[in-house]
């Protein structure tokens, strides 16, 4: 009797043998495992095979990874973690700006990438789940859960899977004020035993407001805490 393989993981690194050993330590958790060494390759096997998620390294040849990131988040919702160097950290900080849902920095442990691995995949369809209602509005923002769509001022908003439940959490908790700490716990699977950088959440709140334009205020930073949303 054999076990169903699970979720289709595409890693994009040029380091050979970091790919061999990532790939043998996935597939021992029964994922199945594509790889490119480039970025354009890359694409072309995340175009073709629709991945459930993506290890995205940001120094590549030809085409860097953060081109990548870019041309991926205007077509697809997949969850990309970036593998990135220790120094790094302008290039993570843009890459979550143009949608990376997360980052591990090498030297990684093969646990700590696993762990995040199957929280990203677990959660990536909480945006489908967790609430009764079909709908909901707040001011000028219209969410339909089963559509999984937004309308600001009548007009459909594309939000990433994370934003959508960013927003959607933030709307439910009722003026509420959330953590950082929670957002990560409830959105990215945050455990107190992995770190994972409290800007994650500050750099995907930013591009929420940027998408509700007029009605970004409604979003309000409570300092030195966490966020809510204006009711009225």
């Amino acid at each position: 009797m054999t076990t169903a393989t699970k979720e289709k993981i595409l890693i994009i690194e040029d380091e050979k043998d970091l790919v061999r050993l990532i790939r043998h330590n996935l597939e021992k958790e029964k994922y199945h495992v594509t790889s490119a060494r480039d970025a354009e390759t890359g694409l072309k096997l995340a175009r073709s095979s629709k991945p459930d998620l993506i290890l995205l390294d940001i120094m590549l040849p030809k085409m860097d990874g953060l081109e990548f990131l870019k041309t991926m988040r205007s077509e697809v919702d997949v969850p990309i973690l970036l593998l990135t160097a220790k120094r790094s950290e302008m290039d993570r900080i843009l890459g979550l700006k143009l949608g990376a849902d997360d980052y591990i920095v090498k030297p990684f442990s093969l646990g700590e990438l696993q762990a995040r691995i199957a929280g990203h995949l677990r959660r990536a369809g909480i945006q489908t789940g967790g609430s009764d209602k079909k709908s909901v509005s707040v001011g000028d923002i219209n969410i339909d859960f089963e559509r999984h769509e937004i309308l600001v001022k009548g007009q459909v908003t594309y939000l990433a899977p994370k934003e959508f439940a960013i927003l959607k959490l933030l709307i439910e908790a009722n003026g509420k004020v959330l953590s950082r700490e929670q957002l990560l716990q409830l959105i990215w699977g945050h455990d107190k035993d992995i770190e994972i950088d409290t800007r994650t959440v500050d750099q995907h709140i930013a591009r929420l407001r940027r998408k509700l334009r007029s009605e970004s205020e409604r979003i309000r930073t409570v300092p030195n805490f966490g966020y809510q949303v204006a009711m009225k």
